[in-house]
Formats: structure tokens, C-alpha cells, sequence
């Protein structure tokens, strides 16, 4: 029978697994003090909006899946002479390397989900701005929050059946380290028979099942959702600065001062809504980089035989790092693009240097906790 090639990631499997250890700790370290910091300051009376609500449920789940990575890539990617001992597949490790395939694609499916409600509930604040405090309120973003949080375990049940933790005896020498089958002839020390654990598909239809769920419902479905958002924000904000030109091009000739100031105000209002949605549209196009290809591996790996094997095994680290980039990251996004939160973050944690370092006006300093006039310069209120 002949077995069709798609591709040989061997090597470069081998490679990059020399890296990935180090990359993803270091990530997870980053990321996971990244996102604390994060919170902290969203959290805060003053910053507590559906906006600012639905990035700290994101912040959580893209913690949950940093904090879990940590012990796996050290059991995993440091000290590899360890794994070539019996003492590397006990009960425990393998309950653990069970819990790791769950948990970590249900909580990230949880950051998905919770990136999809945000692209829809910017894109109902600039499309229907008179309708947002009414569907979109501070309780019933929290709902919403809690419902994904219940739901997206239920709708990733069929991975976990499609997982079970077999055992075997494993030949190994007097210190438990593993002998080789092809090298059990040439042997001549003492030999004897331990118990391994390790965690393996349940069953060739579980797993063509589970790859269909994680391929299309946890990866393509959102992706594909965040698409249209993307592109249908992107239209809203091309039309929303047209017509902020022409309503511009009108003031230009009017005299009236204070019909001038409102006009001033408005314009500043429209920039801090396009810096908003500017900034939510560059964590979509994030998430899109980083999710797209694994859903497009894991659909090929559910249709082709032996795609998963050949390519799909192979890029598993790779794939990891990439979530992982969109777990660490979000962060800066949002620091780099939210003069809210720089000016929070920088009273909360460098209020002596807060200045000098990033050059804030003093007015900002003061709008960010007192709420003048009834603005406000929060993500969600714009």
C-alpha cells in the first residue's frame, strides 16, 4: 500500500524543540506577570466597563493557559535525559499530561470565544451607539462572561472523551532506565519489567472526531467570525472618518466660538474612538495570525490519513508557541494602544517617573480618576 508524503518536519521538529522550551517559559513567565499587571488595573472602579470586563475575563483565560504551561514545558523540555527513565511515566504524570490536553484547548477555546463577544460588542457600539448601554450593560457583560466560562467545557466534551490513559510494562536496567527494544539483544546488564503510564487516544473514531470539533468549532468557526467583524469594522471606520472630513471641512468657516469648542470636543471624541477600535482590530488580526494555520492543520489532519502524523505531529510545538505569542501579547497591545491604560497603569505602579518616562500632560494624569463633565476616556465608553 502506498502512503501519500504531504510533507517531512522531522528536522525541523527536532530543531525547534531545542528552542521551545526556553521560548515558552519564558513567554509564560512574561505573559502570566503581564496579565496580573493587567487586571490589576482593569479591575479598578474607575475602568470597570463591558469593554475593560470582557479583557479581564480574556486576561484570566490567557493566565489559566500560561500558568498550566509552565510545569508541562519544564517536565517536558528540560532535563530530557530524564524522560529516558520510568520514573517520567508514572500514574501522576499522566493524570497530569490528561489534564494538560483538556484544559489548555478548553480555556483557550474560553479566550476565543471571549475575543469573538468583543469584536461584537464594538461593532454594536459604533454601529448602533443609542443601543449599547441597554444590550451590552455592566451585569449582563459579566453573564455573558460567566455563560462561556460554563459552556465551553460542554462544548469541548468530545475531546475529552476522545483522550484515556493506558499502561504497559516497559523493560528497563537496574536504575529504571529505559532499554531499548532494538537494543535489548546487545544488553548485558540486569534486566527488569516496570509499569508506565502514558496518555493515548481512546480510539481511531474518538480522535477523527475530536480533530473535527477542535479544527472547525474551536479554531475555524471563530476565526471565521472574527473575519466578517474585522472587515465589517474596518468599513464602519472608513465611513466614520469620511465623515468626519466633511463634518470638519464645515466648521472651517463658521465663527461661532463656542459651536467651534463643541465640534473640538467631538473631534477628540471620534480619535479616542478610532484608537479604541484601532486597538481592537489589532487583537483580532493577532488572533487571526495565530489561530488560523492550526485550524486549517487540524481540519487537513481530520480529512487526510496520515497528514496528522506527518505534519501535524510535527508542528505541535510550534503551534503551542503561536498560542501562546497571542496569550502574551495581548497585553502589549493594549498597553501600546490605550492612552487610558498607560495613564492608569503609570499611577498605579510609576507614579514618580510617570512623566519624565512617558511624557504624560498632567490634565491626563487627572481625567483618568475623576470624571469631569461627563466624560470619561475608558475603551468602552467612547
Amino acid at each position: 500500500m502506498n502512503i501519500t508524503t504531504y510533507c517531512n518536519l522531522t528536522n525541523f521538529s527536532k530543531s525547534y524543540e531545542q528552542l521551545h522550551g526556553v521560548l515558552s517559559l519564558t513567554l509564560c513567565v512574561f505573559g502570566s506577570i503581564a496579565n496580573v499587571l493587567m487586571m490589576t488595573v482593569l479591575l479598578r472602579k474607575d475602568m470597570r466597563w463591558p469593554t475593560n470586563l470582557i479583557l479581564t475575563g480574556l486576561a484570566v483565560a490567557d493566565l489559566l493557559v500560561m500558568l498550566e504551561y509552565i510545569p508541562f514545558s519544564l517536565h517536558r523540555y528540560f532535563n530530557k535525559e530524564r524522560r529516558n527513565y520510568v520514573g517520567s511515566f508514572s500514574h501522576n504524570w499522566a493524570l497530569f499530561m490528561f489534564f494538560h490536553a483538556l484544559f489548555s484547548q478548553i480555556v483557550h477555546f474560553i479566550s476565543c470565544c471571549l475575543t469573538v463577544i468583543l469584536a461584537v460588542w464594538r461593532y454594536v457600539t459604533i454601529s448602533k451607539p443609542h443601543n449599547t448601554r441597554v444590550w451590552f450593560g455592566l451585569k449582563r457583560t459579566f453573564y455573558v462572561i460567566v455563560i462561556v466560562y460554563v459552556c465551553a467545557p460542554i462544548i469541548c466534551s468530545p475531546i475529552i472523551f476522545s483522550l484515556t490513559i493506558r499502561h504497559h510494562n516497559q523493560t528497563c536496567d537496574s536504575s529504571g532506565k529505559i532499554i531499548k527494544r532494538e537494543d535489548l539483544k546487545t544488553y548485558k546488564g540486569e534486566v527488569r519489567s516496570e509499569l508506565i503510564y502514558v496518555t493515548d487516544i481512546a480510539s481511531e473514531t474518538a480522535k477523527v472526531i475530536s480533530f473535527w470539533v477542535y479544527s472547525v468549532v474551536i479554531k475555524l468557526v471563530p476565526c471565521i467570525l472574527l473575519t466578517h467583524l474585522s472587515w465589517k469594522l474596518v468599513s464602519i471606520l472608513v465611513e466614520t472618518k469620511k465623515r468626519k472630513k466633511v463634518l470638519l471641512q464645515t466648521v472651517v468657516n463658521l465663527k461661532d466660538m463656542k459651536t467651534s469648542g463643541l465640534l473640538t470636543n467631538k473631534k477628540k471624541k471620534v480619535k479616542q474612538a478610532d484608537r479604541t477600535s484601532n486597538m481592537l482590530l489589532a487583537l483580532l488580526f493577532l488572533f487571526l495570525i495565530t489561530e488560523f494555520p492550526q485550524a486549517i492543520l487540524g481540519l487537513l489532519s481530520a480529512i487526510l490519513e496520515e497528514f496528522e502524523k506527518q505534519c501535524y505531529r510535527p508542528l505541535g510545538d510550534f503551534m503551542d508557541i503561536l498560542a501562546l505569542i497571542n496569550s502574551a501579547t495581548n497585553v502589549l497591545l493594549y498597553c501600546t494602544m490605550s492612552r487610558q491604560f498607560r495613564t492608569t497603569f503609570t499611577e498605579m505602579y510609576m507614579p514618580k517617573c510617570a512623566f519624565s518616562c512617558f511624557k504624560l500632560p498632567q490634565e491626563n494624569v487627572r481625567a483618568s480618576t475623576a470624571d469631569k463633565n461627563g466624560e470619561r476616556t475608558q475603551l468602552s465608553h467612547t
